[in-house]
């Protein structure tokens, strides 16, 4: 479920939204699903500006999405046996997520819940992020449904589910080397994010929003919040603050600043569970345990501590690297600094994960085992 702050997301006052009209990011292109089902057309080879509309009108008179399917609600109920509940695969504040099967192919249907805390504009967000953009580590928005009062979004069919699912359940089957990886092509998904020409900032970075196909490799899903971010001379975007409690930088939940840093601190928190095997927030234990970021984080470079706190399932799934869990920890203890100017570039976290995955397990006796993918460990950068 998600964890909204406040009713609607938002802790703050509605501030006045920054906006600049200078050119975006060139999307890159995706092949279109041949099929019957009507289409939006795109008319122009130009390159794309991302276009979030205004309201369901504007987005209806738009031609930016011609890759995109146009679904109708009785096609969607059929692909999903009328919307039973056994095929429900997922639910959160914006509604339920259902199993489906369109053309023999298997999606997950998102069907938008009329009563819920996500509406029109955060819908209109989402299609307009993965409606242009493409990535190997984003999920693909194959097509969507706006007839009358429904709001449905069609995506790629994600086997194994959130991370969120297999992170904290009691069996846990997650070896290190997984880990690594799955932080690894999350951190491709936000380095392409922030790297576009204008970036775009997600907002709402946490486990539950990073999906696992059958082979665990991961993508970003659920972009209803993310946000353009500054260009040219400006050092943040002014916005409403929303998001998740535990995830969202200090920074921006005390002043409203929103930058790439934002993402990056989130990433921290994720990477953190990872590493421990907690969640970001626990109520039930008490003072300063319940918070992992005060608990952990000044424990994450302190050498032969930072192994007591270390999610004990992971050893016994197989060894892994030291170094490379100093590494990788030192990495988490930069993305949560209170100092958003001393967070790591996300194309800085993908070279020091790359690296981190590439180190070997070395026993006391300085014989090698394999723990991990193949290659010597290098010095962290």
């Amino acid at each position: 479920m998600h964890r909204w702050l406040s009713s609607c997301g938002d802790m703050r006052p509605v501030r006045r939204r920054v906006q600049d009209e200078q050119d975006e990011p060139r999307p890159r292109a995706r092949r279109a699903a041949t099929s019957s089902t009507p289409r939006l057309r795109k008319t122009s080879s130009e390159p794309m500006m991302l276009l979030v509309p205004k309201d369901l009108a504007e987005f209806r008179a738009m031609s930016a999405y011609g890759h995109l399917r146009l679904f109708t609600h009785d096609q969607l109920r059929q692909a999903t046996g009328e919307f039973s509940p056994t095929q429900i695969i997922g639910e959160g504040g914006f509604g339920v997520v259902y199993k489906g099967m369109v053309g023999g192919a298997e999606v997950a249907v998102k069907k938008l819940n009329p009563d819920g805390i996500q509406g029109d504009r955060e819908w209109l967000t989402e299609v307009s992020c993965l409606g242009q953009y493409s990535h190997p580590n984003l999920v693909e928005l194959i097509g969507c449904c706006c007839d009358d009062d429904h709001r449905l979004l069609v995506y790629e069919y994600m086997a194994k589910g959130s991370l969120e699912n297999h992170l904290f359940r009691r069996a846990c089957s997650l070896s290190w080397t997984t880990r690594v990886k799955i932080a690894l092509d999350v951190a491709r998904g936000l380095a392409f994010l922030h790297g576009a020409e204008r970036p775009i900032i997600y907002r709402d970075f946490k486990t539950s929003n990073i999906l696992l196909d059958a082979d665990f490799k991961a993508k970003l899903s659920d972009f209803g919040l993310a946000k353009e971010g500054p260009v040219g001379g400006k050092t943040h975007v002014s916005t409403r603050v929303m998001g998740t409690y535990g995830y969202a930088a200090p920074e921006y939940v005390a002043t409203g600043h929103l930058t790439a840093m934002s993402d990056v601190y989130g990433f921290g928190v994720v990477l953190l569970e990872m590493l421990v095997g907690r969640r970001a927030l626990e109520p039930s234990r008490a003072g300063r345990a319940g918070n992992l970021v005060d608990w952990a984080r000044p424990i994450l470079i302190r050498g032969k501590k930072l192994e007591k706190i270390v999610d004990a399932r992971m050893e016994r799934l197989g060894p892994y690297s030291a170094r490379a869990l100093e590494r990788v920890a030192r990495l988490a203890y930069d993305c949560l600094s209170q100092n958003p100017k001393v967070r790591p570039a996300m194309g800085r976290v993908v070279l020091v994960l790359e690296d981190a995955l590439a180190a070997r397990v070395e026993d006391d006796d300085g014989v090698r085992r394999d723990g991990g993918d193949s290659g010597d460990a290098s010095p962290a950068r």
